[in-house]
């Protein structure tokens, strides 16, 4: 023990001398990761390129996954657009969009919410595109009840979608982000929404990338975390070259201004007031993901928020709502050679089955996915060459990203939306195919992609994801969003005899949707634990019911509940393969 804690002291020191020396400026290079292709032996890719099937020899590896592509026949046809077609080159053209999984009706399966994203008028007007909400019908079958939910609204050109039970009704409501305001769209329990932003004080007007709810100061109603990008606009847009002198291409993010976030405190009357500056957050990020969870194990939500090119932030909670920016110290701000990363989606789930929450963050190309092992007491470390994480190469630009156990053995499985930001990438394919990544009982990570059917074959401008039991069938299937292209519904159709149980948590002393509560399953083999979180992904909502695989277990012995109220619940010989309501005591 106590060489291990030495080593991780050794670590700590050598990352935080490296970011000192090491820091780069301007639009520098990215460090290769270990085991990425140096930069003389990655192929030139021509403009509109695609990822070629050739490019590299894979064996095909031994997995159960199988996923096969229900879009078309579930009835949804939708497409985010960005604008690109007018040719400004605009950094707001990179972003993309999410997707919220949420049952707005409230009759028990997951609806679909997507914001449409945005074009420019003839005079450089930013204008915002129609989003889409699916009705879940069940046996994979959509209906688009955009209109007659009144949530046809493009106000501002839209990238996020985040949906919590704000105001403890039983119904749950929607933030869309985007660039130049919020939209909040309220859940009226009849099957429609009252858009009520500045209403309730969400004023927000900088551009905001994802968001995230949870209780940060424990008083049973949730608060609200916006991230927010760079300060671009149309008087900030400065020409930058593609790779040939003809060429223009999207300016890096180097180039701009950090804005600082939002977080809005609940007030448990309806409104929201801006406490950013009280909670003591910093003002220097390019946040593109956020996620809140009690990261530290000690009853409060922190947050935790990945940055483009500047260090990534962890917010630890003093249990009032008052932040600590730790994410130097912790070991979770910058990469293992102690540079920032351009970091886009972020996840957490105990990885390792240690009972202690793992974050995950997908990168630009060139740098490795960051796999942060929790170590206890906020020190973490970078073990993504340790545990083969770095394997995947450099070829990627990772976006939306999700743990989740496809093949019900009880351990996390990992799944990336890739695509490229810029219109003439030199390094790496424009469009990039997705990533699901085994998890081999919490040692090593293996890429089973090849093995995982056509829709991981297939090279797409992806952007944000979101996963859940579409279906209620008991494995988690996918919604993946692209740029410019239609959405992904994808299937989970994995074999396998592994059992399972879902569990609906409903705080009553707690927020309605307690995100933060602690979840502890116990079987005559293992104990597995599990968070409900807020945010996650990329400016996308997940299925917050907590799915667990159980392998061949006979039995859930135990489940403990520890409930963002403080309060505690035990129960004892739950039934398998189904999903079911826990109400707080």
């Amino acid at each position: 023990m106590q060489s291990r804690l030495f080593g991780r002291i050794l670590h700590r020191f050598a990352s935080l001398a490296a970011a000192l020396v090491l820091a780069p400026a301007g639009c520098a290079e990215p460090v290769d990761p270990p085991g990425a292709p140096p930069p003389g032996k990655i192929a030139s890719v021509p403009r509109n390129a695609v990822a070629s099937s050739k490019r590299v020899e894979v064996s095909v590896p031994k997995t159960s996954a199988r996923f096969r592509e229900l879009t078309r026949s579930a009835g949804v046809d939708f497409t985010y657009r960005n604008g690109e077609e007018a040719q400004h080159f605009a950094i707001l053209e990179s972003l993309g969009g999410g997707a919220g999984l949420f049952d707005y009706d409230a009759d028990g399966d997951l609806d679909l919410f997507l914001p449409g994203g945005g074009s420019y008028g003839p005079r450089h007007e930013i204008v915002g595109a129609n989003p889409a909400l699916y009705r879940n019908d069940g046996d994979w079958r959509f209906t688009d009840v955009t209109e007659s939910a009144d949530a046809n609204l493009a106000t501002y050109y839209s990238h996020g979608a985040a949906a919590a039970d704000f105001d403890n009704d039983g119904f749950v409501d929607l933030l869309v982000t985007g660039y130049g305001g919020l939209v909040f769209l309220q859940n009226s329990g009849d099957g429609t929404f009252q858009e009520t932003a500045e209403n309730i004080g969400l004023n927000d007007r900088l551009w905001s990338s994802s968001a995230a709810w949870g209780d940060i100061d424990r008083d049973g109603d949730l608060d609200l975390y916006v991230a927010h990008y760079v300060d671009w606009s149309f008087e900030k847009h400065p020409f930058c070259k593609g790779p040939r002198p003809d060429d223009r291409d999207v300016c890096p993010p180097r180039r701009f201004e950090g804005l600082p976030d939002c977080l809005y405190e609940n007030q448990g009357d309806g409104t929201f007031r801006n406490v950013a500056t009280r909670a003591g957050l910093r003002s220097d990020g390019k946040g593109l993901g956020v996620v809140m969870a009690d990261v530290d194990l000690d009853g409060d939500l922190d947050a935790y928020v990945t940055n483009d090119t500047v260090p990534n932030f962890l917010y630890q909670n003093d249990g009032s709502g008052r932040f600590k920016e730790i994410g130097m110290s912790s070991g979770t701000g910058l990469n293992d050679n102690g540079t920032p990363d351009g970091s886009m989606g972020v996840d957490l789930a105990d990885f390792d089955g240690d009972g202690l929450p793992d974050l995950w963050v997908v990168n630009f190309e060139r740098e490795s996915c960051a796999l942060y092992r929790n170590e206890g007491n906020c020190v973490f470390q970078h073990v993504s060459q340790s545990s083969g994480v770095t394997a995947l190469g450099g070829l990627f630009v990772g976006w939306g990203t999700c743990f989740f156990d496809f093949d019900r053995d009880g351990d996390q499985d990992l799944f990336i939306s890739n695509g490229h930001v810029v219109r003439y990438p030199t390094n790496a394919p424009l469009r990039q195919t997705p990533l699901v990544i085994e998890n081999d009982s919490g040692r090593r990570f293996v890429n089973v992609s090849a093995a995982a059917g056509d829709f991981f074959a297939t090279p797409h401008m992806g952007r944000g994801a979101a996963v859940g039991d579409l279906d209620d069938d008991g494995d988690l299937d996918l919604v993946v969003v692209h740029t410019n292209e239609p959405v992904s519904l994808v299937s989970n159709e994995s074999p396998n005899e592994n059992d399972w149980i879902s569990l609906r948590l409903v705080g009553t002393q707690s927020s309605r949707e307690p995100i933060g509560a602690i979840v502890r399953l116990s079987t005559a083999s293992r104990t597995v634990v599990q968070q409900i979180k807020g945010g996650g992904s990329y400016a996308s909502t997940s299925d917050r019911r907590a799915f667990f695989g159980l392998g061949r277990a006979a039995e859930v012995q135990r489940v403990e509940i520890e409930w963002p109220s403080g309060r505690r619940q035990t129960l004892t010989a739950l039934p398998t393969g189904r999903q079911l309501t826990i109400v707080e005591p």
